[in-house]
């Protein structure tokens, strides 16, 4: 398919006008404030679905009225796409979202596009500065760079401003899986967020089609890419995924998926705001974010590893020391070769880092061969041998300095793992790395009783300052804001038994720590949020009884009244019949805000085997569970579904199935409460509490 475009060369036009976009922030500023300047824009709002689709187009038509003159045509095409599709283990399914996609071609016409995305939605609770308002302003500079030609595209380029991606990519597979256009699309570029501003880094490319990155590398000014960071990100070891996953699946198409890296600390808050997002930034001069919680462990794991291998050194104190130098070298050589023969074997990308280390080092040592014999080496020798590890040591260190730029931030977003213990495993594997073949330099030292005495010293001053907690992990300082993530629902939840009576409900603010920390810093501010309240998983209701999901050793739950949302939750089974095939098929209907979750139990000896959404096949989520993830846009109708299920040989007393679903009020009178303000009031500054009403309801068939 590729083959019939040509040689790479066709795409570098127009990567090199995304590439001078991305370094001309002042030209988008204008356009960044004003999608800004609504707020937060959740799919369903108004301020996403009416006022930013208005703006959008407004200036989609005037580019496309002062280009009429030109040789190229601009098409727009608002689509509102409706579907289902499986989702990294879980459902989604979605209804009348916003696509708005811009068709820039010849007059003449085109049978190649390239496809350029960017997505205007948001979070909850955050303007979407980075993430990605500034993506789509730089998208509306380069449509109007390119309506603006004096001569006719060679090849055609949609625009695609999704209003859907927050929401598990909704908007892209709509585009690509349903839109007439998408059959045309031969390459894309993704522009996206993981941090607010700094550098735009590639992070994934391909599948495969090796020219992609080619034409990036000769369009780009300043190219910055990294195979580690891909292989990083496709393995899930941060946890967020981009529309380049859907064009990629859904489509079969090769693209770039360029990110901001840089703050991550302030990635999806309130603090996410046009202000940050510097001229400055765009052009390679990004904001160093400051120390997290884990650097007081950093530092005492190096000075720990550093102060094993001195202690080494003086046990070996006596022995030949030429012998012990080649001895280490060899040690460190073997090693690497173990490492170089891993990575390849399982198909790693990043294997080039091991290689690096096998070809340098040993090269160094043969051209240095007569002095590395030498007892004593000189400093001659020991200029050289630095000289010949440089390019794979410095390449390193930027690796390193990636890794930190995009974990640290992301550790406070995980509360399954101690930041300090990751962050400090990194920095020990990084010191082994630096010293695997530098320890032989220990035996040029005549005494090492002075460095043992530095390293003691400095291990016992940072032990000190951690163990009296002089590193605090939150800030409020805004010019570099590092908040702690706490998530409150202020919920009504509600259980029917099997004649759909009520049995048991309940309401309160249910809180959940998005960080390892839990609750511990909060918890002196406001008692109230303690231990003792605490959630327990309730194993016969889905999803333990709650309205989202999250690890049960940091949720807590505090009593609060009931809340009443204007447009609750209608739900309603429409039938029960019993097919010739000996299953039972249940069919709903759902009225409801924009957000909802569906989470289906067959209880023990019931399983269900078909179902409305997706192929057909009912995908486990959990080890027994179902999840469906439900977004519509404005003016939807009812969600109508249905599954088929084969009950137990004896039916107990429960029933077959426990259906729950679940209502999320992210914007709008109905996001807040009295008592939830009230709570949002209490938290300190260094904290972002991203607040809404939710509800549960829970039915046994």
């Amino acid at each position: 398919m590729l083959v019939l475009i040509g040689p790479c060369t066709w795409i570098w036009p127009y990567l090199s006008i995304f590439a001078d976009s991305l370094y001309a922030l002042s030209g988008t500023r204008k356009h960044l404030e004003r999608i800004t300047s609504v707020g937060p824009r959740p799919v369903g709002s108004r301020e996403n679905e009416v006022l930013t689709v208005n703006f959008l187009l407004e200036q989609i038509e005037y580019i496309k009225t002062i280009s009429a003159s030109g040789p190229n045509s601009v098409t727009v095409d608002v689509q509102r796409p409706t579907g289902s599709y499986k989702f990294l283990g879980g459902i989604t399914s979605y209804c009348k979202v916003s696509n708005i996609a811009v068709r820039l071609e010849p007059k003449a016409g085109a049978q190649h596009l390239m496809l350029a995305n960017c997505h205007f939605d948001t979070v909850a609770n955050s303007p979407g500065a980075s993430d990605d308002a500034v993506s789509c302003a730089v998208m509306l500079e380069v449509l109007h760079s390119l309506a603006n030609l004096s001569t006719p595209l060679r090849h055609g380029v949609v625009f695609l401003f999704n209003g859907a991606e927050e929401t598990m990519q909704q908007a892209s597979h709509g585009f690509i899986t349903q839109h007439p256009w998408a059959k045309q699309v031969r390459a894309f570029i993704n522009l996206e967020a993981v941090g607010v501003g700094g550098k735009e880094l590639v992070f994934q490319t391909g599948p495969e089609n090796p020219w992609l990155i080619q034409a990036y590398k000769h369009a780009a000014k300043h190219p910055f890419a990294s195979v580690v960071g891909q292989e990083i990100f496709q393995r899930r070891l941060i946890p967020s995924d981009t529309d380049f996953r859907i064009y990629r699946d859904f489509g079969n198409i090769p693209g770039i998926d360029l990110a901001f890296i840089e703050n991550g600390f302030i990635y999806h808050t309130k603090y996410d705001t046009p202000d940050r997002i510097l001229t400055d930034s765009i052009q390679r001069a990004g904001e160093y974010f400051g120390p997290h919680s884990g650097a007081s462990q950093i530092r005492t794991k190096i000075v720990w590893v550093e102060g094993s291998f001195s202690v080494i050194n003086r046990k070996l104190q006596g022995v030949e020391e030429d012998r012990y130098r080649g001895l280490y070298f060899d040690v460190s050589l073997l090693l690497w070769c173990g490492a170089l023969v891993y990575f390849t074997a399982h198909g790693l990308c990043s294997a080039y880092v091991p290689m690096l280390m096998v070809a340098f080092p040993l090269a160094t040592k043969l051209l240095l061969a007569r002095e590395f014999k030498l007892r004593g080496a000189s400093v001659k020798y020991s200029v050289l041998y630095q000289l010949g590890l440089a390019l794979p040591y410095v390449h390193f260190m930027s690796l390193i300095w990636l890794v930190f730029e995009i974990f640290t931030p992301t550790l406070g977003r995980i509360n399954t793992y101690p930041p300090d213990v990751v962050l400090a495993t990194i920095v020990t594997f990084t010191t082994l790395f630096f010293s695997s073949f530098f320890l032989h330099f220990i035996y040029l030292a005549r005494s090492t009783k002075w460095l043992l005495a530095g390293l003691g010293t400095v291990f016992t001053v940072f032990l000190l300052l951690v163990s009296c907690g002089m590193f605090f992990p939150y800030t409020a300082d805004p010019s570099g804001p590092r908040p702690k993530r706490v998530s409150i629902q202020h919920t009504t939840r509600i259980f029917h038994g099997l004649e759909g009576q009520v049995e048991s409900r309940d309401s309160g603010l249910w809180i959940n720590s998005c960080d390892y920390t839990g609750m511990q810093h909060i918890t002196p501010i406001i008692p109230e949020i303690n231990d003792t309240i605490k959630t327990n998983c309730q194993e016969d209701r889905p999803f333990c009884g709650f309205p989202w999901f999250g690890s049960d050793k940091n949720n807590w739950f505090l009593p609060a009244p009931e809340v009443f949302p204007k447009s609750p939750v209608e739900f309603q089974l429409l039938s029960k019949e019993e097919t010739k095939w000996g299953t039972v098929r249940l069919t709903f209907e759902v009225k409801g805000p924009s957000h909802m979750s569906l989470y289906l139990m067959p209880h023990r000896g019931a399983s269900l085997s078909s179902w409305w959404f997706g192929d057909g096949t009912p995908q486990l989520y959990l080890a027994r569970e179902y999840f469906i993830f439900y977004t519509h846009g404005l003016d939807a109708p009812a969600w109508n579904f249905w599954f088929e299920i084969q009950p137990p040989s004896e039916e107990g007393p429960e029933g077959m199935i426990s259906v729950a679903i679940s209502s999320h009020y992210y914007f709008g009178e109905d996001q807040r409460t009295v008592q939830l303000d009230d709570m949002l009031q209490r938290f300190p500054k260094w904290a972002f509490p991203s607040s809404w009403v939710s509800t549960y309801h829970m039915y046994r068939y």
